[in-house]
């Protein structure tokens, strides 16, 4: 055996460390080559990784795993063997190399066998780490998840105590901020990474298990939606929504407004928007009329259990938001149970949620309630219907402002974008209703988007808000809640 034999041997196998040649299949397989044999590889179960089946002396192959020998050779029946263990992780576990050629092992086959081994011990063990790693992070993922949704449904004392292990003081906080990210599905993971590096870990970092796209940031700290801005900057189709600060218990509701902000983000140059950049009808209200109002429209729940009220509002409210399979994940429960406390929530209000305009009247109440004192009664007005809220000098101004951008369109656009509406958003009512097609109503409502700078075609906040305008400007019937009406048959049409 020369130096020059050893040197280029031992080179190849070294390259088998690169980075770019991490493959212990590869070694098996260059190692066969180098010496003219059949070798094969196991773990420490008997599970083979590498090279074809080989009949062994089960016995003594156990005896090497297992460590009471370290390595083994014989000659049967004209076939030279050899077994070597091969260590794991932190020497707790081991699996086994066998070589089996037709010729004696010389000095040169042993070396290379042996340096062998050695190397795919350093391979077993880096890929063994690598795979912990990633337990470990999906393992935090996970953990993060069961927070966020503990947090929707306002269970705040489990969800400290789940965070309280791996993230002390996280959420030693009464109120937090919600941002969510949109980019490239498939870039995800990198993204939360980088979120979570540039938050310092102190922001729960959430991979949204409804929108592939999105990345949910719950944070106690107003720094980090500067650090968030600053992270999109320069990433193309990469947008930030934020919401207002919200008491912990309302983070349903931050979510929600950090979504609705979301879509004006998309329409904004430096991709993102906070939900308090931008007027929204609940702000042009009167408050106590406003809160007056949604604690009597919400009061059929203030007899259940803190629990279940909780479950019901958060559903509710990302029902609104999301298909009720979104709904589910998000919450982590099944869309049945969603479609169910969807159901429950229209029996205890008395109303239908198949209706646009109930359904953007509920979301109103459910964004109202964070005007509501927690624990308290509601600030005391006389009594206001939805009518009284909606007559208001104010709210009817944004209404007639935002709604007439879509003037200038040649195509009158209002007049498709109410005929749309006023069908419940189905596209071919509305055709049959105005005289054209239904792809010329879905192009129209999609050319509304970017002049109301709002998603219309997606359920969500934008979408009822603009349904909120039209009952303001008189485009929409008003009459949304049945048991409202029925309370107060007055109320609603003429306030």
């Amino acid at each position: 055996m020369t130096g020059g034999d050893t040197s280029t041997w031992a080179e190849e196998l070294l390259d088998h460390l690169r980075p770019s040649g991490r493959d212990v299949r590869k070694v098996v397989a260059w190692l066969a080559v180098a010496v003219d044999a059949t070798v094969l590889l196991r773990d420490d179960t008997g599970t083979l990784l590498a090279g074809p089946p080989t009949p062994l002396d089960e016995s003594l192959a156990a005896d090497i795993v297992a460590g009471r020998i370290a390595s083994a050779a014989w000659e049967e029946q004209g076939r030279h063997l050899r077994l070597v263990r091969v260590e794991l992780q932190h020497h707790a576990s081991a699996g086994l190399l066998a070589v089996a050629r037709t010729a004696p092992f010389d000095r040169r086959a042993s070396d290379i066998v042996t340096r062998t081994a050695a190397v795919l011990e350093v391979l077993l063990r880096a890929r063994e780490t690598t795979t912990t790693g990633r337990r470990l992070k999906r393992a935090a993922a996970d953990l993060r998840l069961a927070i966020l949704q503990l947090l929707m449904v306002e269970d705040i004392v489990s969800a400290r105590r789940v965070a309280a292990g791996l993230w002390p003081g996280l959420l030693d906080t009464d109120s937090a901020s919600v941002y969510v990210i949109e980019g490239c599905a498939e870039e995800r993971d990198e993204l939360a990474e980088q979120c979570l590096v540039a938050t310092g870990e102190q922001a729960l970092v959430v991979r949204c298990p409804a929108v592939d796209a999105h990345l949910i940031v719950v944070t106690p700290r107003e720094a980090t939606g500067e650090e968030l801005r600053e992270l999109i900057t320069g990433r193309p189709d990469t947008y930030l929504g934020g919401s207002t600060r919200q008491s912990l218990a309302r983070t349903a509701t931050a979510y929600g407004q950090a979504v609705s902000a979301l879509a004006v983000a998309r329409f904004r140059p430096d991709q993102a928007a906070v939900y308090a950049e931008r007027t929204h009808p609940e702000r042009l209200m009167d408050p106590a009329a406003l809160c007056t109002w949604t604690s009597e429209l919400l009061r059929p729940l203030d007899t259940l259990p803190h629990h279940t009220r909780a479950e019901l509002l958060a559903t509710t409210r990302l029902g609104l938001e999301f298909t009720a399979v979104n709904a589910a994940k998000v919450l982590g429960v099944s869309r049945n149970t969603v479609r169910a406390r969807m159901e429950r929530m229209e029996a205890l209000l008395g109303t239908d949620f198949s209706a646009l305009t109930v359904r953007a009247a509920v979301h109103l109440a459910l964004n109202a309630r964070v005007c509501l004192p927690a624990d308290s009664a509601a600030p005391q007005a006389a009594h206001a219907g939805l009518g009284d809220l909606l007559a208001g000098p104010a709210l009817r101004t944004w209404a007639h402002d935002l709604l007439g951008r879509l003037d200038t369109d040649a195509r009158d656009l209002r007049r498709t974008l109410r005929a749309w509406l006023a069908a419940g958003g189905n596209a071919e009512r509305a055709a049959q209703s105005i005289g054209v097609h239904a792809q010329t109503v879905r192009d129209h409502v999609r050319s509304a988007e970017p002049v109301l700078e709002r998603r219309l075609l997606a359920a969500g906040s934008d979408l009822y808000e603009v349904v909120l305008a039209h009952m303001a400007a008189g485009d929409l019937d008003q009459s949304a809640l049945r048991r409202e009406e029925a309370d107060h048959p007055d109320s609603l049409v003429h306030g």
